[in-house]
């Protein structure tokens, strides 16, 4: 099993925090944006080493980065919470009258807090935040600062973690798994690993800001069919012909944007695995290049990381619902069966049925919301997965990300061409509605 640890170079990067040590304690030189970028990745870390599914990162994400953005506002008046805006939250404490409360640290504290309980690698977490507190304090944070900061930070962390765990996770954890159907339409295991289905529950956990799992679901997808001359039969051949031409180039594409968090290879009788970043991990990336890009404060990083990763819940939701309603078989399997045995995708196929793109349903969601606080042309360079042995892709904007990662599930086998373009529209709608349901500047 291959594992990348990246864990010396966050590391190594704390180490380059300003001294806090002055005559007057200084909260935005020992607490600053730096700390917010490591956290998150090296949350993403821990995800790719438990190999958590997409949708369970996502969850992952919201509730930690909720979390920092709740505890920084509290510095800054001209933010507001999210409570009453998202599903059930109420407002978290507030911070005692005490000066030697740094909301900043605190913020960092709540999300380190709520990042562990909610990962199964406690104890990297855990190493993680020692060595950052130890850094912090060899610069000349004082312990008093320190103590007020962290158990402020916990008391928020607390009130979000009882918030989430009342949104249906836990109880989903023990309902039925999912009953292949021999119908050739449906759903069923793929090459290599025939792995099961992936959350067929997911449409119940309690949405951020969705009325419904339902709420935006796409048009039904086309008939399936066998016959050679139905339309069913011709997006599966496009799916089989697509790395006919330009494949080379459609490959990397197609690799860039893959973030499947489990591929299996197999040799002989060797069965050996690689991990990989989650979709949603990738988008994190994405808000953490733009932000450092904008130079933005520590509480506008944390707007960002929070607005998107609301985005991430619902989208996943709403595709899950989706998915599981519909149920429909992948390309490899009608492929394999009724056009060509030997025939493979460039991409491992994930172990969830087929319509709508999940690929296209989040990255559509973070795009919007993305270019609602970043602005419609902005450039950035995409060097999120570096770390993975992934290059460098540029983009003009964060629509024209989201429109090469949703392509580039055709590209890689793994979807039709509705399952793309309808899936783009329902992320674009769930982004808009998360837009016209949560805000986060006082007016």
């Amino acid at each position: 099993m291959k594992i990348r640890i990246i864990l010396p170079l966050i590391l190594v990067s704390l180490l380059y925090i300003p001294a806090c040590k002055q005559s007057k304690y200084d909260p935005t030189v020992c607490a600053n944006t730096s700390l917010i970028h490591h956290s998150i990745d090296k949350t993403t870390e821990i995800i790719v080493h438990d190999i958590f599914s997409p949708v369970v990162a996502g969850r992952i994400y919201a509730y930690t980065n909720i979390a920092l953005y709740e505890t920084l506002r509290q510095g800054h008046p001209e933010y507001k919470s999210l409570a009453g805006q998202v599903r059930d939250l109420t407002e978290v404490p507030a911070p005692p009258a005490d000066p030697k409360v740094d909301v900043n640290l605190a913020g960092l504290h709540a999300y380190v807090t709520v990042a562990k309980a909610l990962i199964f690698s406690e104890s990297e977490m855990e190493d993680y935040t020692n060595a950052m507190y130890a850094d912090l304090k060899a610069k000349g944070l004082p312990d008093d600062v320190f103590e007020a900061s962290t158990a402020y930070g916990k008391q928020v962390a607390d009130h979000i973690l009882a918030w989430s765990k009342k949104d249906n996770y836990a109880q989903t954890r023990s309902f039925p798994k999912y009953t292949v159907n021999k119908d050739p339409n449906r759903w069923q295991p793929t090459p290599p690993a025939y792995i099961e289905a992936v959350e067929p529950h997911w449409r119940e956990i309690r949405s951020m800001t969705l009325d419904s799992a339902n709420q935006f679901a796409p048009e039904f997808p086309t008939a399936f069919s066998t016959d050679t001359n139905s339309q069913y039969y011709k997006e599966a051949k496009a799916v089989y012909t697509v790395m006919d031409s330009n494949k080379e180039e459609k490959l990397a594409i197609a690799n860039f944007w893959d973030c499947n968090p489990y591929v299996m290879h197999q040799q002989g009788h060797l069965m050996m695995a690689t991990k990989k970043i989650t979709p949603g991990g990738h988008w994190m990336g994405i808000v953490g290049l733009a932000t450092r890009k904008a130079g933005l404060d520590m509480v506008g990083t944390a707007e960002a990381y929070a607005m998107v990763a609301i985005g991430l819940f619902d989208g996943f939701i709403s595709c899950w619902d989706e998915k599981y309603r519909t149920n429909m078989v992948r390309p490899e399997t009608y492929i394999n069966r009724f056009i060509d045995p030997r025939w493979e995708p460039s991409l491992q196929t994930p172990p969830f049925p087929e319509y709508t793109s999940a690929h296209s349903v989040i990255t559509a969601a973070s795009a919007v919301i993305m270019t609602s606080m970043f602005g419609e042309n902005f450039a950035f360079a995409d060097s999120s997965e570096l770390q993975y042995e992934l290059p460098v892709r540029s983009f003009n904007s964060f629509k024209e990300a989201a429109a090469e990662a949703s392509i580039s599930r055709f590209y890689g086998g793994i979807h039709t061409m509705p399952a793309i373009e309808n899936g783009a529209v329902q992320g674009t709608r769930v982004g808009e509605h998360v837009l016209s349901r949560v805000h986060t500047r006082v007016k």
